[in-house]
């Protein structure tokens, strides 16, 4: 079981989803030998409550992953946070344990640096990666730079220890993480162990970056460039997976954890194709992913599915092909995909597009109910933060909190994938479909039980100074005096 995801990669990134420099023909050629999902959206629009999603199965409301100090903020990017995963959680790999599994994470886990929340307390066996994003270089004195792992310990820091030059974008990052995983891969294949291996790489993310072999070589620039390595490397896993004869026994998925964020384009954010706006917002653009399911024998080779997916499947998914049930004592958000994999059956289930402590949105078969907009504030705005360039669609994308849950703003995705022509209020179109989608809304929201928010209090002293292994290094760091606060969260 391999679960490829990536950094706020758009959904019009791949050539296989129609980008026209056609630059990513091994993700294309997955596309080809498997199924490409179009309609397959993430749990948030941003990526730590996305990733507590996909490994708990659950929307971030309900594991914790979101904040309260503020109507429908988002929340986690920054070190000093106090909050990550509670104990109460079960994630994925520890359920797949169960059923024998050995589990890896490459890259970033962004569950919580604190060391409860660390990824070998919760089920996996093996990490090499980062608590956080490749953020910084920061002096240290202030804010001490990001940690890499291996397993229990650090090994080093980022920008420190593991380069990464901000001038040229040069980082040999990927590649480290690429022979991680094929050393991996080839390690349990030597000893017939079952194994689950979670490859979240993260050089599309700000500031980009690509190895020197790459550097230079995209149409489009140095996220171009990352996009290139991070293709040719899923190649090179595929590969790998064929030379060692277990490909088909094998299940390949590959998508984002939010869509390209376009905050940073063009030089260093992705496309989202035809949707509108992207990361931080529930508009298609920052929740709707790329996504390619692989399995050879098995999968029918060229498919395209339309059913709804949600990254928050990957979770049921994986403990149905371990022949293990999901828990039952908790709400499980995630669908079984296998029926739509195997058999292409369509699965009715309606989407939620969260953000923060809010549900701003829903998808019912083609048609998308916001209750809420919002981009991002008039004060971001002005300090030209966008996360929405050259997409201004008037009354959508609006720059206050804007509430419709009396009269929602209502959309059919499929003759208007870009969010830009409401239905009208007055058509029996309307009517009927809001009828339909109300019943749904309702009886979500009765049955919603939201968990503890993790991420209300911020505090500077439990930020990444003194990580375990960082004697054995010479790389402690004296925190400052504990300090909660609330925190604050501009968008």
């Amino acid at each position: 079981l391999v679960l490829c995801s990536f950094l706020q990669m758009g959904w019009g990134d791949l050539g296989a989803f129609g980008e026209p420099s056609k630059e990513t023909p091994n993700l294309d050629q997955m596309a080809s030998e498997g199924m490409l999902f179009m309609d397959f959206y993430t749990a948030n629009p941003l990526c730590s409550p996305s990733r507590a999603a996909l490994l708990t199965g659950r929307l971030p409301v309900r594991n914790g992953f979101y904040t309260t100090n503020g109507h429908a903020r988002n929340a986690y990017t920054p070190q000093d946070i106090v909050g990550g995963i509670p104990d109460s959680e079960l994630l994925l790999p520890e359920l797949l344990k169960k059923a024998g599994y050995v589990n890896k994470i490459i890259g970033k886990w962004h569950l919580g640096h604190r060391p409860q929340f660390h990824p070998l307390k919760h089920g996996f066996d093996e990490w090499f990666g980062s608590p956080n994003c490749h953020f910084g270089p920061y002096d240290n004195k202030a804010v001490p730079n990001i940690p890499v792992y291996r397993d229990w310990e650090m090994i080093g820091r980022y920008y420190e220890d593991f380069k990464i030059d901000l001038k040229t974008g040069e980082a040999n990052l990927t590649q480290i993480y690429l022979q991680e995983a094929l050393d991996f891969i080839s390690r349990q294949q030597a000893s017939q162990q079952p194994f689950f291996l979670y490859w979240a790489i993260d050089a599309t993310h700000a500031p980009v970056y690509a190895s020197k072999h790459f550097l230079g070589s995209s149409q489009r620039g140095l996220y171009g460039d990352a996009v290139r390595e991070i293709d040719d490397s899923v190649g090179k896993i595929l590969k790998h997976l064929q030379k060692l004869g277990i490909s088909e026994n094998t299940f390949v998925f590959f998508t984002s954890d939010n869509g390209a964020a376009l905050i940073s384009a063009p030089k260093q954010g992705g496309s989202n194709g035809r949707f509108l706006c992207g990361k931080q917002t529930t508009f298609e653009g920052g929740m709707r992913e790329p996504a390619i399911a692989w399995w050879p024998g098995h999968i029918p080779a060229g498919g395209v599915s339309h059913q709804l997916g949600n990254v928050m499947d990957l979770f049921t998914t994986s403990l149905s092909l371990a022949g293990l049930q999901p828990p039952s004592d908790r709400q499980i958000d995630g669908i079984d995909l296998l029926p739509a994999i195997l058999q292409g059956k369509l699965i009715d289930r309606p989407i939620f597009y969260y953000r923060g402590n809010e549900m701003m949105a829903v998808r019912v078969g083609l048609y998308k109910a916001h209750y809420w907009t919002w981009s991002n504030s008039w004060e971001e705005y002005s300090k030209g933060i966008d996360f929405c360039p050259g997409q201004n669609v008037s009354g959508v994308t609006t720059h206050t909190q804007e509430e419709h849950t009396t009269l929602p703003l209502l959309f059919h995705l499929g003759r208007d994938p870009g969010e830009k022509y409401p239905l009208s209020f007055a058509s029996e179109e309307y009517q009927g479909v809001m009828e339909r989608i109300s019943a749904v809304v309702q009886q979500h929201k009765e049955t919603m039980v939201p968990g503890v928010p993790q991420f209300n209090v911020c505090d500077k002293a439990v930020m990444n100074w003194s990580p375990p292994g960082c004697e054995k290094l010479g790389k402690c760091l004296q925190p400052p005096e504990s300090n909660p606060k609330k925190c604050f969260w501009p968008h």
